[in-house]
């Protein structure tokens, strides 16, 4: 692992692993046993109702009509009954896998059932039940008096849970043999997500509250990866995935009349390549040696700036002055338990001038279009101005007059590039209907999905978010176990814990497992949350980044990374042969430790590189155009960490590294820039180009030094401002209209109480005609 010929990774990003991997993700192992449960509870109540049948053999009509039979018998008031019942419809859901042969039919009747259920109205019976079993305190009681923990305390919620997710995911995942009733139903069922119908606030709404009163430790026997799994699907399924997102973007431009996008950002990543791997510093010297033929005086070579080893800066010896942040010895900076790096060793390094080693052949042309902001325009001409006329023009980006030819084509190519986004059109408009509230009269908002779904979250998504870093913190493999953390194993842990070495090798595997599909579950909610933000409105999207960056968000996901990243990636943290769907049909083999240790023959764990680059796209999206959390990066000394992350030969997840190491470049010293020229050309070959931008040079103007808490000052008024004006309507606003004509109001109808038609003539006597009138009072008044 980490070796020169480390190999690409053959991997394609996308909204979710394959169907057959999403389900069987559903199960941790040691439930494997509730499957023949589940099988049993309705083979016992079917062979009651159909006699000398299978249910593969009975007609459409004749299905019907026992799924309605078992949806009477949800409603029994005995809870064990009520459980059988919920575990003869799982297995329905779970492909009815005794009466098939192969994976395919497995997975093919768990669909065709999916949609039958849904169509009968099983998902609402057991969203119902749903919030019975979290409401029940008896359950939560019980549960935090136990010492330990296991799965025999969530089976009811594990049961409706997984048949939630079953349906979700089934009947989102589409097909080209679909038949049309099915896509109806499709879209029948996001509407019914998305929209609420039966209470005032959408299904993802629930989820959230149940990862809030799991990690506040009212309710720790909540099997938390099945609820983060089946938040991510739905949130997937409501909003959309990232090609969906892609095509709402480009209509937004088209109805805001900007121009379209330079290129589809999805298809390029598909179509780069991934960067060489880092060459190891004594790999060079030995092919130096031989190329020479005689020993150097310094014998360790830094060629490559991937190197992990190389934390020193080469060129310390050169110079004496060198700045503090140079020295990349990681002080402990990450509070509390994020605690970061271990000190690298000290690799001495030969002089800056020699042969170059491997011949590196460069693309054709760069991937991406550059782009300009309307506010690089305005500083080029400010800095042209103030050298060659001596004063400014302000935001004046036409006048030329003065200004030499070079200048005049210099902006011609930049307002060329110039790209507006669909954020900058949000901002102006904000800043407009802050400023003429009452002329501009009210903002019409679209009532979709995800607007929906910001304003049910609003107010509490403060404590949404810090409980989802709460469990991530949890299920980092970098974490160390302390006492005062969230217990997020309740959902794997057996009732009898493993006597034997292979029982214990076998739940290990499944705690590392349990603990990869939360970290996935988390960083692909939260990487979705922030992108159908950014895309419905910037502050939405500001709003959720501010609360991230205020629970340490990103320490954290520096955390994450400061661990060898190549054997997180390959880790073989599965037992293929026990996973669902395979174990319904297949003869298990005896399991021993030898075939545990061995794990599949996969070059990489899917969900482990999903999670990587989601948690880097998270990074990026919380820094990007912010300098006080540009400089969080510095001072954390993310750039060892991220360099080390490069090791992986994946180019999305290299691009998103190279974008992090890129805006922080000018804030790490020449020597830094000096001794990692590799990753610079990387940065230059991968990253998109910015008129203008000195990433590389660090005299930019945003390199001065900066009021960083002003600037997230401003940013949260800005935030609450939009807030307060789209979310708190207060009935008696002082912009409300007042009446002032006396005829409309006395003309006006006034709901009056029905006892009042008695005493009306009483009330008139006591409140009118008995009450002197003081005239000289009301003329005198002013």
């Amino acid at each position: 692992q980490g070796s020169v010929d480390c190999p690409n990774v053959e991997f394609e990003y996308g909204d979710a692993d394959g169907h057959g991997a999403e389900l069987a993700e559903l199960y941790s192992y040691t439930e494997e046993p509730e499957l023949s449960t589940n099988r049993r509870c309705f083979e016992e109540d079917f062979h009651t109702q159909v006699q000398g049948k299978r249910w593969l053999e009975l007609d459409g009509g004749q299905q019907k009509a026992y799924v309605m039979h078992l949806l009477d018998g949800l409603e029994v008031v005995n809870r064990d009954k009520r459980l059988k019942v919920a575990r003869a419809i799982l297995y329905l859901t779970q492909g009815v896998f005794g009466d098939c042969d192969n994976e395919g039919d497995v997975l093919h009747w768990s669909r065709h059932n999916s949609f039958l259920l849904y169509q009968l109205g099983t998902f609402t019976a057991f969203l119902e039940l749903l919030n019975m079993e979290i409401d029940n305190s008896q359950a939560c009681s019980s549960a935090l008096r136990k010492p330990a923990i296991s799965l025999a305390d969530s089976t009811e919620l594990r049961v409706l849970l997984s048949v939630m997710y079953l349906m979700v995911e089934n009947i989102r995942v589409e097909q080209e043999e679909d038949p049309p009733e099915w896509k109806t139903c499709r879209d029948t069922f996001r509407m019914e997500l998305s929209f609420p119908v039966h209470s005032d606030e959408p299904f993802a709404l629930l989820l959230f509250m149940m990862v809030t009163k799991f990690c506040s430790g009212h309710a720790p026997h909540f099997p938390m990866k099945k609820v983060l799994l089946l938040l991510w699907k739905v949130l997937l399924f409501t909003l959309g995935g990232f090609e969906a997102l892609q095509a709402m973007k480009v209509r937004k431009r088209e109805q805001l009349g900007l121009p379209p996008l330079p290129e589809d950002s999805i298809q390029v990543m598909r179509s780069m390549r991934a960067a060489s791997p880092p060459t190891y510093s004594i790999e060079l010297v030995e092919q130096q040696q031989q190329k020479r033929g005689h020993r150097s005086r310094r014998p360790l070579v830094k060629q490559d700036s991937l190197d992990i080893y190389n934390e020193r800066d080469p060129f310390k010896n050169d110079e004496a002055g060198v700045d503090e942040e140079e020295n990349d010895d990681v002080d402990s900076g990450i509070e509390g338990e994020l605690d970061l790096l271990e000190r690298d060793a000290i690799i001495p390094t030969m002089p800056a001038h020699r042969p170059s080693i491997e011949r590196v052949s460069f693309p054709k042309g760069l991937p991406w279009a550059p782009k300009v902001r309307q506010k690089d325009i305005e500083h080029f001409l400010e800095a042209s101005r103030n050298k060659f006329i001596g004063f400014t023009l302000g935001q004046d980006t036409e006048t030329l007059i003065g200004l030499p030819r070079p200048i005049h084509e210099s902006v011609k190519t930049l307002k060329q590039h110039k790209y507006v986004s669909i954020s900058d059109v949000q901002i102006k408009n904000e800043e407009e209907l802050e400023k003429c509230p009452m002329s501009l009269g009210e903002e019409e908002v679209q009532e979709t999905p995800c607007e929906i779904l910001y304003r049910a979250m609003l107010y509490n998504l403060p404590q949404y978010m810090i409980a989802l870093l709460k469990i991530l913190l949890a299920a980092a493999p970098t974490s160390k176990a302390k006492t005062d953390s969230i217990n997020i194993l309740a959902d794997v842990l057996p009732e009898e814990m493993p006597i034997t070495v292979l029982q214990s090798m076998k739940l290990g595997i499944d705690v590392n497992r349990h603990k990869e599909i939360i970290v996935k579950s988390i960083s692909a909610v939260l990487l979705l949350l922030l992108k159908h933000f950014k895309l419905n409105h910037i502050y939405q999207f500001e709003y959720v980044s501010q609360h991230l960056v205020f629970a340490n968000c990103i320490p954290l996901i520096l955390k994450f990374f400061n661990q060898n990243i190549m054997s997180y990636i390959t880790a073989k943290n599965s037992i293929s042969v026990l996973d669902y769907p395979h174990c319904t049909v297949c003869d298990l083999p005896e399991l021993t430790a030898e075939s545990l240790e061995a794990g599949d023959n996969n070059q990489f764990c899917w969900r482990n590189l999903f999670s990587c680059i989601n948690l880097l796209r998270i990074l990026n999206k919380l820094t990007k155009w912010k300098h006080s959390r540009t400089m969080m990066l510095v001072v954390f000394k993310s750039a060892p960490i991220l360099k080390r992350a490069l090791k992986v030969k994946q180019a999305m997840m290299q691009l998103y590294v190279l974008k992090l190491l890129k805006i922080q470049t000018k804030y790490l010293g020449r020597q830094w820039r000096k001794s990692n020229m590799k990753t610079m050309s990387a940065i230059y070959q991968k990253v998109r180009h910015r008129m203008n931008d000195d990433w590389a040079y660090g005299n930019d103007i945003d390199a001065r030094p900066w009021d960083f808490q002003a600037e997230e000052c401003t940013l949260r008024a800005n935030i609450e401002a939009f807030n307060s004006r789209r979310y708190d309507k207060p009935q008696d606003s002082e912009f409300a209209p007042v009446d002032n004509c006396l005829q409309s109001v006395l003309g006006q109808r006034l709901e009056l109480p029905e006892d009042f038609h008695y005493s009306y003539e009483l009330w008139l006597e006591r409140e009118v005609f008995s009450q002197p009138i003081r005239w000289e009072e009301l003329l005198n008044y002013q």
